[in-house]
């Protein structure tokens, strides 16, 4: 059986106040084509198939073309819910969805397996959906459930009763965020930092392949437990990471073999750093004017309307930060430190300007314009 694992579609989601729907539509037609292409017999969607709980008509609609295409294409389809989802709106159609796609859930159906069979016998797949502790130990009362680890282990204990009801080879699906994975990877956006979320890999001891979701850069935490990624970059900091789907072989012993299948990627991000006139350089421009673009800017001071003008020549110019380069000993020094022997109200100011600006005073112009109020303030005080 030829299985092709993907998740955190997040339709609907934005980008830097931007739709993503017409970009994730050609990835998802390339990933029916790959289906086709490589004969694939069953696509898992692990998790935030949605990016809100309350998606608009255009996500479903979204939703409900790649999941027909993909079917049509010839591959059975089971889908699970992650933390972005609601499970009630996305699974309230299981029922009427055509015979080949599966949407789990329900969290009382995890022992519960989907079984597609190929030459070699059956295959069970069991979804976990995502399980919030505090709204899911209602459930099972019986079994503390403070953790995701606490929660996660209850729910694959129920995959492994499941497996010795019905036995064979299996996969098992889940969103989470798994001990060992690189936080540099492009972590959800929800993750705590915190150890109460981390789910121990040994959780996940049983099944041939463990099919994850949560984190948006794709991640082998062992031979047989990955994750998959986003299919679309949503950040400036998932911008070096390739996008794309594992595709895995069972035979009839269980894993065989799993490669990654690229996506393309509808318009690239970078990240250009440097002063304004040298991001805005011809040779930026003509290599970056269809990318989207973080712009970073080191000039000393900041830049009146720097969106503006880098948007005249760079339409996707979505972030800009200022970054002053500055020495480290200056940015080390403290208001305290500026301040220490200004005597006049001048070097006051000075000091302050220095202070907020990581290192770099009141230009000429500037100071000119200091002098110029302060001698106003003394005529006025003059006056009194």
């Amino acid at each position: 059986m030829r299985i092709l694992h993907t998740s955190d579609w997040h339709i609907g989601r934005t980008f830097h106040g931007s739709s993503t729907m017409d970009a994730l539509a050609e990835v998802l037609d390339a990933l029916t084509a790959q289906v086709r292409e490589h004969a694939v017999d069953v696509v898992i969607v692990a998790g935030d198939v949605f990016d809100s709980a309350t998606p608009a008509g255009a996500a479903y609609t979204l939703l409900s073309d790649a999941l027909v295409s993909l079917h049509d294409a010839g591959a059975r389809v089971v889908v699970t819910s992650g933390n972005h989802d609601s499970a009630a709106r996305l699974g309230f159609q299981a029922r009427l969805l055509r015979d080949g796609i599966h949407v789990l859930t329900d969290p009382l159906a995890i022992g519960d397996p989907v079984t597609i069979d190929d030459e070699h016998g059956p295959v069970r797949f069991y979804g976990i959906p995502y399980l919030e502790p505090a709204i899911v130990r209602q459930h099972w009362n019986d079994v503390e459930m403070r953790t995701q680890a606490q929660t996660l282990a209850h729910a694959m204990d129920l995959v492994r009763a499941g497996m010795t009801e019905n036995p064979g080879r299996s996969i098992a699906i889940a969103h989470c965020f798994a001990a060992g994975v690189d936080a540099t990877m492009g972590l959800e956006r929800e993750v705590r930092q915190g150890g109460l979320d981390v789910v121990p890999l040994a959780v996940f001891d049983g099944p041939d392949y463990v099919a994850l979701g949560h984190i948006h850069g794709r991640q082998r935490v062992s031979e047989r437990v990955r994750y998959s990624g986003a299919p679309l970059h949503y950040s400036f900091g998932e911008q070096s990471k390739p996008r794309g789907s594992w595709l895995v072989d069972l035979d009839a012993d269980g894993l065989a073999d799993v490669r990654w299948l690229e996506l393309p990627v509808p318009r690239r991000l970078v990240t250009l750093t440097g002063t304004i006139d040298e991001i805005l350089s011809a040779e930026n421009v003509a290599a970056h004017a269809d990318d989207w673009v973080c712009a970073v800017y080191t000039d000393a001071l900041a830049q009146t309307e720097p969106m503006r003008r880098l948007r005249e020549s760079y339409p996707y110019c979505a972030m800009v930060q200022h970054r002053p380069d500055v020495a480290e000993e200056t940015v080390e020094r403290s208001y305290a430190d500026r301040l220490r022997g200004a005597v006049t109200d001048t070097e006051r100011i000075e000091a302050f300007l220095e202070h907020v600006r990581s290192g770099h005073g009141p230009t000429e112009r500037e100071r000119e314009l200091i002098r110029e109020v302060l001698d106003d303030r003394v005529r006025a005080d003059a006056l009194i």
